[in-house]
């Protein structure tokens, strides 16, 4: 009889709609092999189209949170081919959490290197652990971190993420907070409740104009700014129209609570 695997992610769910999405390969530090990313897919897709999922968290199982790719697994097939593929895999993931219609909120408890630095760039939220450490440290080996850079330089100054991409040195978390890569530091032990404070207000507003605003935010950001405020403007009316929307407002100029 052959032993049983745990899942390599984790999903847990609560009455709210909120996801909990946890990486679960401990002993390997979490490093995104194909089958990681695979099943990561596979999850990410499915809250994609369940439109009761409100918010997911990311988090991550034993000491780091995420140590980029598995290089072990790299070395088994050195073709371009091949990298070309995985690359293409990650990259498909990583947008695939940008696209989901929910926040997704990156708790960050150990080091997040490489592709695990990329992934708390690529989360719209990250709130870390104060003994948390970051890098982009492909570079180290003779390995320009291209694909992260992609999402670290959407987050931080330039100047700033390509020190990192160069260099391949460590960031604190005071210092990830400094420079825009992540939203809120928490002592270890304190991480999980700072965590629900984003929950709790994230799921107290409209899901509508969450994703609304979640979509418009990121489409916005590759256009120039006359394009951005034209599809700024076509949201936020679409936006008006919604019945919850305008019983907000409508709430709002009468000075009562919002009807169920």
């Amino acid at each position: 009889m052959s032993p049983v695997t745990e899942p390599l992610v984790l999903s847990a769910r609560d009455a709210r709609g909120a996801v909990t999405l946890t990486l679960n390969r401990p002993a390997a530090f979490n490093a995104l092999s194909e089958a990681l990313l695979e099943a990561f897919q596979g999850e990410l897709d499915r809250i994609a189209r369940d439109d009761t999922v409100r918010v997911v968290v990311l988090a991550a199982a034993g000491k780091a949170f995420c140590a980029g790719h598995d290089l072990k697994e790299m070395r088994t097939e050195p073709s371009q081919a091949y990298y070309q593929n995985l690359f293409r895999q990650c990259g498909r993931m990583m947008m695939a959490i940008q696209k989901l219609p929910v926040p997704v909120i990156a708790r960050v408890h150990g080091v997040a290197a490489a592709a695990g630095c990329q992934l708390v760039a690529m989360c719209d939220l990250a709130v870390a652990a104060s003994t948390a450490r970051f890098a982009v440290n492909g570079i180290n080996l003779g390995l320009f971190c291209a694909t992260p850079s992609v999402a670290l330089a959407r987050n931080i100054g330039r100047k700033a993420a390509f020190e990192m991409l160069v260099t391949g040195e460590f960031i604190t978390a005071e210092q990830a907070l400094n420079k825009g890569l992540i939203n809120r530091i928490a002592e270890p032990q304190a991480l999980d409740d700072e965590v629900e404070r984003l929950v709790t207000s994230i799921v107290a507003k409209s899901r509508v104009a969450v994703t609304l605003g979640k979509r418009l935010f990121y489409r916005q950001l590759e256009n120039g700014i006359e394009a951005a405020y034209e599809d700024a403007a076509q949201t936020m009316a679409c936006n008006m129209m919604d019945e919850s929307t305008l019983e907000g407002v409508q709430a709002f100029i009468e000075k009562r609570p919002v009807r169920p």
